[in-house]
């Protein structure tokens, strides 16, 4: 089969599409027009006549080769859960415990909120990173969400809830009374907060209060926040 030419331009996304197929170009061509020679075997890319990429033949699909990415992505792809596991060691204890408890079951599948725990050392400093670990973890919720939205609040330092001693029983198995005692609530809010309790919803504790949540068949949805009031 004699070579066919055509020619594309890298998309955002580093790829030419060549007939039904997606192939990587370096990303300093982003943007670029450049000349693809395909054969049976073989897909060639040229730029101002010179060969910068080569791939094997695909009929459909995509290829793509992590070097063509930017330095900065290849770094993401590298993030293994050995390298967050190491990261974590140098942040501290707390923060290593909340890592392995994510990476503990479906590795692969928890592995970008473990990247994002680490990656929140980079804006809030391991200090402070591994005092909302602790705090998150000692909640009883050591995920990305919660752990963000500590520093987010600047909560951090201040001491988690006491334990209720109840075995970590459901907020509205307290009784109201307990419940609202601590939270920032009118009267309105309290009209609607059992019937959506009793309707499936539930509450979600934070160090800054309460998150009252709808149960939906395919995930939970938060509905309000309530804060904790001083005292």
């Amino acid at each position: 089969m004699l070579a066919r030419w055509s020619a594309a331009t890298v998309g955002p996304d580093i790829h030419i599409k060549v007939g039904r197929t997606l192939y990587s170009v370096p990303w300093k061509l982003i943007g670029q027009r450049v000349d693809v020679r395909s054969t049976q075997a073989f897909v060639q890319v040229f730029h101002d006549g010179e060969l910068v990429k080569t791939h094997a033949a695909l009929e459909q699909g995509k290829r793509t080769h992590s070097s063509d990415y930017p330095p900065e992505k290849i770094a993401f792809h590298m993030r293994t859960p050995t390298w967050c596991r190491t990261q974590s060691t140098q942040v501290g204890a707390a923060c290593r415990e909340v890592i392995d408890q994510l990476l503990e079951i479906n590795a692969l599948y928890r592995l970008r909120a473990a990247q994002g725990v680490i990656g929140l050392r980079k804006k809030y400093g391991d200090e402070r990173l591994e005092a909302a670990c602790a705090n998150a973890t000692t909640v009883g919720d050591p995920s990305y969400r919660t752990i963000k939205g500590i520093l987010v609040a600047g909560t951090e330092t201040e001491p988690a809830p006491e334990s209720a001693g109840d075995g970590g029983a459901a907020a509205f198995l307290h009784g109201p009374t307990r419940l609202f005692a601590t939270v920032g609530m009118t009267n309105d809010d309290r009209v609607d907060f059992l019937p959506l309790l009793e309707g499936g919803g539930f509450l979600r504790l934070a160090p800054w209060g309460f998150l009252l949540y709808r149960r939906l068949p395919a995930r939970s949805t938060p509905l309000r926040s309530y804060t904790r009031v001083p005292g």
